[in-house]
């Protein structure tokens, strides 16, 4: 019998009747450059900043400034940056993305769960739309999409879901999909957050401020009616809350501007620098809304921020590391992916494999009926 293929969807494995529901979690980043490369990263700034979502200005503008001015000076001066952060095992970024996806699958098995969990990136290599496949040829029928950002926006947290999307416009038969908008004020996430910073602290001693720095959006995005601001000084007052903090010990900063439009304020390297100025001697940073180090904590505020500081004036800067693969960040990230697990078949061991075969068994029975 001659078989047709129609329209735009890809080949994909046979349905199976009877098969075993199998549940997975991709969890997703933003992504990073293959390596420290200016030929790399201009592919990568390419594909981020040709997003709609990340850059809202007249696609035709934007495409003439994006390919004639920005693609052709950006990527070296870049790919400095990223070469000044790299380590041995690449990318920090993805080297800590996919071992919170191992500690994460790793953690649910030692509770029973039979979950594969894998990482994405929104852009470059080991995209959303490979793993998806992956997990589709694998036989997976369920997928919980976790992002990396504990704070929804538009510009990374609904890009994400349009990559998901797009995948699923070109499917057959698409898996159920679940996913996690935000985190920004999870309990277990802001107190993951207080025990890193109070751990450093133990070790280090109190400063005479805490900056809270959030990556930043344009401002007009607040005005759109994106969260992304109000849920980031949630954070920032859960987490001061968490640790005793009054309001004149800690400030809410926003970092990473690009362009000359008004971004959200107050921006973080002025802040720093207004500190110094004004005598404050020590200033830890912390950055909530990244859960793995990368380019803006490590380069931004570990290097350009800390040599802002000290050059106004200040003593002492610490930046405080992202929560990586801290226990306690993985067990609340664990929690927090078996609650919107909820409902979904997870449990490893016999009865789900007798489950199947019985269902398999009837389905059989009915066609031969």
């Amino acid at each position: 019998m001659t078989s047709f293929k129609f329209g735009p969807f890809a080949k994909e494995p046979p349905f199976q009747h009877g098969q075993a529901p199998r549940t997975a979690v991709l969890f997703c980043n933003l992504g990073t450059p293959d390596t420290p490369t200016t030929a790399d990263v201009r592919r990568f700034l390419r594909e981020f900043l040709s997003d709609p979502r990340v850059v809202e200005i007249p696609r035709l503008l934007w495409m003439a400034i994006l390919h004639g001015i920005i693609l052709r000076f950006r990527p070296a001066k870049s790919a400095a940056k990223y070469a000044s952060i790299w380590t041995p095992e690449g990318s920090p970024l993805k080297v800590w993305t996919e071992k919170q996806a191992k500690l994460l699958q790793g953690w649910l098995a030692q509770r029973g769960h039979d979950v594969q969990v894998r990482y994405a990136m929104r852009y470059g290599s080991t995209s959303i739309a490979s793993q998806l496949d992956a997990l589709k040829a694998a036989g997976t029928t369920r997928v919980l999409i976790v992002p990396a950002y504990p704070q929804y926006s538009a510009t990374t947290t609904a890009s994400l879901f349009d990559a998901v999307y797009a995948w699923a416009g070109k499917v057959r038969a698409i898996p159920e999909l679940r996913f996690v908008n935000h985190y920004h004020d999870d309990p277990r996430y802001i107190a993951a957050l207080g025990v890193s910073i109070q751990r450093h602290w133990k070790t280090h001693g109190r400063p005479e401020q805490l900056v809270i720095s959030f990556h930043g959006v344009p401002e007009r995005t607040l005005q759109l009616g994106d969260p992304y601001h109000c849920e980031c000084f949630k954070t920032a007052r859960l987490l001061a809350e968490e640790l005793g903090l009054n309001d004149r010990q800690f400030k809410v900063t926003f970092q990473s501007r690009l362009g000359r439009a008004k971004w959200l304020q107050p921006y973080t390297e002025p802040t720093l620098i207004a500190l110094g100025k004004a005598g404050v001697k020590r200033v830890d940073v912390v950055c909530p809304g990244f859960t793995s180090d990368c380019l803006e904590t490590l380069e931004e505020i570990g290097m350009e921020g800390k040599s802002a500081f000290l050059k106004a004036g200040g003593k002492v800067f610490h930046y405080i590391p992202a929560l990586n693969n801290d226990p306690v960040w993985i067990t609340a990230l664990c929690e927090l992916t078996l609650q919107h697990l909820a409902g979904w078949p997870t449990q490893a061991g016999p009865d789900a494999h007798a489950l199947a075969a019985s269902r398999a068994a009837a389905l059989a029975l009915g066609a031969k009926q």
